[in-house]
């Protein structure tokens, strides 16, 4: 390299990056460079295709195990903000970028993104045709990966990850539970948020809630709810839990395998009919299985914040933040219930045809009574939501608290309340309304005259 073209390089914003290697057990390989820690890291290889909240996705501790691609080509453009960050420490294996930015522009930032990383010594790649690596996954499914600044050896390199450990029956989620119960109240709400959220209404219901891997703004949500948390470790005993004498128990979100979670999943069974329950994400897939469910392993799985969701109670749609690699199996409840579910008898492997019937079908469980499915991925045809007809208890496979993503499901929040509340008809709310509830911007819009906008109390 010449002089000039050295002082020219030395004068952008961006420093040169060392070469870095993504290899996938299936012998493709994606060379790049490195823009944040060095090292080698092997995981489960996933895309988000999420436009906004890096931040959020890369701190949720559901991504335990994995190495994420971005699909949004330019990640890092508008830096970090320790209060958006869903856990202290980042659990991910390592990130893939098509473009990282090294000098973010937003008056929030306090740092890089690659600073951040560096700091939590995650591995990252930029350089790479993302668009070529998520068609790839797409058509040959998740599997393994390793992602390497210090090999360079492809052979060397697939050698190495087809003798690494699959996520496949790890239980990931004792490795980002917390060790001891914790209390999170209004006391622990970010106060940069403030500037965009209505006041936090007073507490009224007691919740405890199983930490499998929680994303903080969970765990707001339920705050801004009007709930009293406190959170406990993934095996807390169900004795313990309702010797606290919580109004409800929330389940959370949470990484890998749910067939290995069994010291929860057997909790969530003695819990169901004895206290209201409501779960999310990997919580969702705890209460299928505490009902005798079972679960599959999805080809590339779910993440991004726009995956539309039928309300099959309501007929409306909902563009739903996902995350999760693993997914409900519903017919594996029970046999349908004809004469609440349109006359119909058979099971139906893709779920849209309850969709395009307007039909939300019951099944009869061995365990718990009648499990009605309420939300289907207009994707694929899989379960997104089950409500239990017999007990108080329903839970979704989607994240609703919108970090990253759109807000269309943060009515589920306000269901879990009026579940606790004994309200037979807690899922009938106006999603529309509901999903500007808490937000100071929807109290402006609705005194703007002409608008058509109308808000309600309680919370985002």
């Amino acid at each position: 390299m010449s002089q000039i073209s050295e002082r020219l390089l030395g004068g952008t914003s961006k420093p040169a990056g060392t070469p870095a290697i993504l290899v996938l057990e299936d012998g493709a390989v994606f060379r790049g460079t490195s823009c944040a820690a060095t090292g080698e890291v092997y995981g489960e290889i996933c895309f988000n295709t999420s436009l906004e909240g890096y931040l959020e996705v890369i701190t949720d501790p559901s991504y335990a195990g994995q190495i994420i691609t971005m699909t949004y080509p330019q990640i890092g453009n508008y830096g970090v903000s320790r209060d958006d960050c869903q856990a202290h420490t980042p659990a991910l294996r390592g990130l893939v970028v098509r473009d990282m930015c090294a000098m973010p522009s937003n008056w929030r930032s306090e740092l890089t993104l690659p600073d951040y990383l560096r700091e939590h010594g995650v591995v990252a790649l930029e350089g790479v045709d993302t668009r070529a690596l998520v068609r790839h996954v797409r058509d040959h499914g998740a599997q393994r990966a390793v992602l390497s600044t210090i090999d360079a050896d492809e052979a060397s390199l697939l050698a190495k990850v087809r003798a690494s450990e699959s996520i496949v029956g790890v239980n990931l989620a004792a490795t980002v539970s917390c060790d001891e119960p914790y209390h999170f109240g209004a006391d622990e709400l970010p106060k940069s948020q403030q500037f965009a959220l209505a006041a936090v209404p007073q507490a009224r219901c007691k919740v405890v809630a199983y930490d499998c891997g929680a994303k903080r703004s969970i765990l707001e949500n339920l705050v801004r709810a009007g709930c009293d948390v406190t959170a406990v470790p993934w095996n807390t005993p169900a004795a313990d839990v309702l010797a606290m004498e919580p109004d409800g128990v929330f389940l959370s979100n949470g990484p890998g395998d749910p067939e290995a979670v069994e010291d929860t999943y057997t909790q969530v069974e003695q819990l169901l009919g004895n206290v209201p329950v409501f779960g999310i994400c990997l919580g969702h897939q705890m209460i299928s299985k505490a009902a005798g469910a079972a679960i599959e392993k999805l080809k590339f799985g779910h993440r991004g914040g726009n995956h539309p969701v039928m309300n099959l109670l309501t007929g409306r749609v909902e563009i739903t933040a996902q995350n999760h690699g693993f997914g409900l199996l519903f017919p594996s409840l029970g046999e349908l219930v004809p004469e609440l579910s349109g006359g119909f008898k058979g099971h139906e492997d893709d779920l849209r045809f309850w969709a395009n019937a307007h039909i939300a079908p019951v099944v009869q469980n061995e365990h718990f009574g009648r499990i009605r499915l309420t939300h289907v991925n207009l994707n694929d045809g899989t379960a997104e939501g089950i409500a239990f007809l017999d007990i108080p208890a329903f839970s979704v496979q989607y994240h609703p608290e919108a970090s990253p993503g759109p807000t269309d499901a943060h009515y589920l929040f306000t269901a879990f309340m009026r579940l606790m509340d004994g309200r037979a008809d807690y899922l009938d709310i106006d999603i529309a309304e509901d999903r500007l509830a808490g937000w100071t911007f929807g109290a402006q819009q609705a005194t703007v005259p002409g608008a058509t906008v109308t808000t309600t109390e309680g919370g985002r």
